[in-house]
């Protein structure tokens, strides 16, 4: 009895989280969406997402012809973003330094910036997934295609 009712319980909490799309997603979408642009900044909520992504702080990221280095951020209740485009190269080294400094951290930094950042954000914009619409965030609204 307790075990089917637990197996429902999962089965319902798997359906909820299947109807969000991936962070992977929302963010080739993204990028794909705006053509894929030298650069970008945003936050993204992380109740909105299903973090595929979770643990990865500095990644090479393709979409369409490009490559982009990733830096990635959990800010609760925000995930941050900021993606350049650049030539491949491998970005383990970048990925455990950051994941050291932030362990270090004990996070307090990251914390601070994600509840900052409900207080900053000004602009905010709309990235169509093949399971919805996801809103992401900006501190300010984006230039796309500028370079700096």
């Amino acid at each position: 009895m307790f075990a089917s009712k637990h197996l429902r319980k999962l089965s319902v909490f798997n359906k909820v989280i299947s109807d969000k799309p991936t962070v992977s997603e929302v963010l080739s979408s993204y990028l794909t969406q705006c053509s894929e642009p030298p650069w970008t900044s945003y936050f993204i909520k992380y109740s909105s997402i299903v973090d595929d992504q979770w643990g990865k702080s500095h990644f090479n990221w393709k979409v369409g012809e490009s490559n982009y280095h990733i830096l990635r951020t959990g800010c609760y209740p925000y995930i941050k973003y900021h993606c350049s485009k650049r030539a491949e190269q491998d970005l383990t080294v970048d990925d455990y330094f950051f994941r050291f400094i932030k362990v270090c951290n004990l996070g307090i930094p990251c914390l601070a910036y994600g509840i900052a950042a409900k207080f900053l954000i000004k602009h905010l914009e709309v990235v169509h997934t093949a399971k919805g619409p996801v809103t992401i965030y900006f501190l300010y609204p984006e230039d796309k295609g500028s370079r700096y």
